[in-house]
């Protein structure tokens, strides 16, 4: 450990980065939420179940992907699972890998964890048959193979896709749930301060990634993603964070521009901000970055319950007007998936404008990625937000605007 990283972590060691309430969590061996919010997911899915006519649930998760099965069960996938879940009936979560049972059963404890054998599928099957299942009477939510859906298929015909209407229900985030992306937050927070402290001519793009890690895994914290460009002002050759770190070394009078998500036990905050190294920035980037924090604070002004993705549109004409245009999505809802409403802007629209206007509960990103026509300059700022009644509120501390290094 290098003494910048010791001392990062001492100077946190008093943990006065969260409120109480919120270290609890972070200190507890396994956190968990209350049986309220358990039953109010168990309640709000079997309505579903009920509305769709279907009796019996199967949850699929691979290799982290498909948040349902945490979300309903309190299993982070691992590997392969897969999840029964009949009302009135003790869930089971069948686990694909032997030596991954004993975690699930010292993690999911409001469920039956059991091995799935040579096939989980093919063992699920059983499952269902022992509890009655009929054709066409199951409903299912996660990325299900095409093998897997072959086999349901096979003795389980019409199968009940409730992906979409799982997605509408994750658009909400209850009480509990903000509070556990504040610590996503706070965790994504870390990484930017990290960076401020370590960023450098010298290091690379990889480096990058190893900054960002150490900042919050110590505390719990789980990549989600970690973006990162850089490319020299005086010859722009990147406008956008890429999803995959190159080898490039930093020099000065670079720009770097990164967007993180650091996840607390898959709730995860989301920051992008843009740095320059050991320079001021040129007027072109400081154009940019000005045009990136009115985009953002125009937008930021009229979130509220009610705003539509249209009116969000509209006041994006900023970036228009300076004579530039967007890479990435302007706006997204976030945790749970990737979620809608999804927005772009005038000049690079994500597609249709939605017709999903803002709801108190949501969670979203402003994420203004400014970027020259020509595609070989640009910036990046943002974070994730929280909607309420009367306005936004943000979940991020991280300092704002164009920052030096």
């Amino acid at each position: 450990m290098t003494d910048t990283v010791a001392s990062r972590l001492t100077a946190t060691a008093a943990k006065d980065w969260l409120p109480t309430n919120l270290q609890t969590l972070v200190d507890a061996d396994v956190p968990r939420f209350s049986d309220a919010e358990m039953t109010r997911r168990r309640t709000t899915i079997e309505k579903l179940m009920s509305d769709k006519g279907v009796d019996h649930l199967v949850l699929y998760g691979f290799n982290r992907t498909g948040s349902a099965m945490f979300w309903l069960t309190g299993w982070p996938t691992s590997a392969e699972a897969l999840a029964v879940l009949t009302p009135g009936r003790r869930d089971v979560v069948f686990i694909q890998y032997y030596n991954h049972l004993p975690l699930a059963e010292r993690i999911a404890k409001r469920v039956e964890p059991k091995w799935g054998g040579p096939s989980t599928v093919k063992t699920a099957i059983q499952e269902l048959r022992s509890r009655g299942a009929e054709r066409g009477r199951i409903g299912v939510i996660g990325p299900l193979g095409f093998a897997q859906h072959a086999e349901l298929s096979a003795q389980f015909d019409n199968l009940v896709d409730l992906n979409a209407d799982y997605i509408k229900l994750r658009l909400i985030k209850s009480g509990e749930e903000v509070d556990w992306l504040r610590i996503g937050a706070a965790l994504s927070d870390r990484s930017i301060a990290a960076l401020q402290a370590e960023l450098r001519p010298g290091i690379t793009e990889r480096d990058l990634g190893d900054i960002v890690e150490r900042a919050y895994v110590p505390f719990g914290g789980k990549t989600l993603i970690h973006f990162f460009g850089s490319t020299s002002m005086a010859n722009p050759s990147c406008s956008v964070p890429a999803q995959i770190p190159s080898n490039r070394h930093i020099e000065a009078g670079d720009v770097v521009f990164t967007e993180i998500s650091a996840e607390f036990w898959e709730y995860p905050g989301q920051i992008l901000r843009s740095f320059t190294v050991r320079a001021e920035p040129t007027d072109l980037y400081r154009k940019l970055h000005e045009t990136a924090d009115a985009t953002f604070d125009a937008i930021f002004a009229i979130l509220r319950s009610g705003t539509t993705p249209a009116q969000i549109v509209e006041v994006s004409e900023i970036v228009e007007a300076a004579g530039f245009t967007i890479c990435d999505d302007l706006m997204h809802g976030h945790c749970g998936a990737y979620l809608p409403p999804i927005v772009g802007s005038k000049s690079r629209p994500a597609g249709p404008i939605p017709d999903l206007p803002l709801r108190a509960g949501m969670t979203i990103v402003i994420q203004p990625n400014i970027i020259t026509l020509d595609r070989r300059a640009g910036v990046q700022t943002g974070e994730l937000l929280h909607i309420t009644e009367t306005g936004v509120e943000r979940l991020h501390k991280a300092p704002t605007g164009f920052l030096t290094v």
